[in-house]
């Protein structure tokens, strides 16, 4: 008996393995392309909080691994390498959903900042665009004023 889990590893596995499954449903939300800051920020605050939850978590992945190396010691080594491979399975998926959920935040600070980016050259675009309409609808001096012109073609 000594070498069998007890019912908080298998509460604390079952409560690991669904948050797990939960967390890489989240991460494998198809990307869509996005036009609205707003739902980029959205979407960077559930990826922040994922990451912290991940840490939340991170406790009961270490008693698992804790538990089974002591398990270890004790069982006999077809129940051992039961376990063990269970554990590895599970700390596999947790490294890569902590890298999944590390990238897709730093892709999305990215596309954030060119977004921004974007939008203020349109911004300082659309202000050029003004000033070159109001230019261009202004009436031509006559063409003996040659004052006039020379100042027009300064501001061309």
């Amino acid at each position: 008996f000594d070498s069998l889990p007890s019912a908080h590893y298998k509460e604390t596995m079952n409560t690991l393995l669904l948050w797990i499954q939960q967390s890489e449903s989240k991460l494998s939300t198809p990307q869509v392309t996005v036009t609205e800051y707003e739902i980029m920020e959205q979407r960077l605050r559930e990826l922040k909080a994922l990451q912290s939850s991940l840490q939340e978590q991170e406790k009961g992945l270490n008693y698992l691994s804790t538990t089974v190396e002591e398990m270890s010691r004790k069982a006999p080594a077809d129940v051992s390498q039961k376990y063990r491979s269970e554990i590895e399975g599970i700390v596999g998926r947790w490294k890569k959903l902590s890298a999944e959920l590390v990238e897709q935040s730093q892709k999305l600070e990215e596309l954030m900042t060119k977004f921004q980016r974007f939008q203020n050259d349109i911004k300082t675009l659309k202000k050029w665009m003004a000033e070159v309409d109001v230019f261009l609808k202004e009436e031509w001096p006559a063409l003996g004023d040659s004052a006039a012109l020379e100042k027009q073609l300064e501001q061309c």
